[in-house]
């Protein structure tokens, strides 16, 4: 099986240091939709992986996320593409949880759901989280200059490896021509 994880902030939609706490906030970033509905057409399955904190910080509740997935996975199915599942850590970033990246939890339930090895998946994000999660399970780390992307590629040590795109369009270009 061909599949590929995605981030979601920074990655397919607009980030925000506010987070993006309903429905009416998500908004997709230029090319990202259509990227993964190529990658889709091309036999890939996608997964989205997500910290998802504003949870635990009481900015929203898992129903209110489960719409952003739904309104996200709507939009893709427009595009012609389609998501098959949703991962997310709802814990805060010092609760110390095994299934917020960078910590490799959630990848690994991931290869569990799919009944896949992630040596050689790409793990596609925009901050050096989503690379090193994507490390520590023998993943293909992506990193997309989108988001935070910039800022995680100018401050370094990104895992050995790392292949680096523009955005998600152009990373579903290289592994899907």
């Amino acid at each position: 099986m061909k599949l590929i994880v995605l981030d979601r902030d920074g990655t397919i939609n607009h980030d925000s240091d506010q987070y993006v706490k309903s429905p009416a906030e998500w908004k997709p970033l230029p090319g990202a939709l259509e990227a993964i509905a190529r990658m889709t057409q091309a036999g890939y399955r996608i997964a989205v992986a997500t910290n998802q904190s504003g949870i635990a910080r009481g900015l929203f509740d898992t129903s209110t996320l489960l719409d952003i997935h739904n309104m996200l996975s709507r939009a893709v199915n427009q595009a012609g593409g389609r998501i098959d599942a949703f991962f997310f850590c709802p814990h805060a970033a010092d609760s110390r949880c095994e299934c917020r990246k960078p910590e490799p939890g959630m990848l690994r339930q991931i290869s569990d759901r799919f009944g896949v090895p992630l040596h050689g998946i790409h793990m596609v994000g925009d901050a050096l989280r989503d690379v090193q999660a994507a490390s520590a399970v023998g993943a293909m780390p992506v990193l997309v200059l989108t988001g935070k992307g910039r800022q995680t590629q100018k401050a370094g040590g990104l895992p050995e490896g790392t292949q680096v795109f523009r955005d998600l369009a152009a990373f579903a270009q290289h592994v899907a021509p």
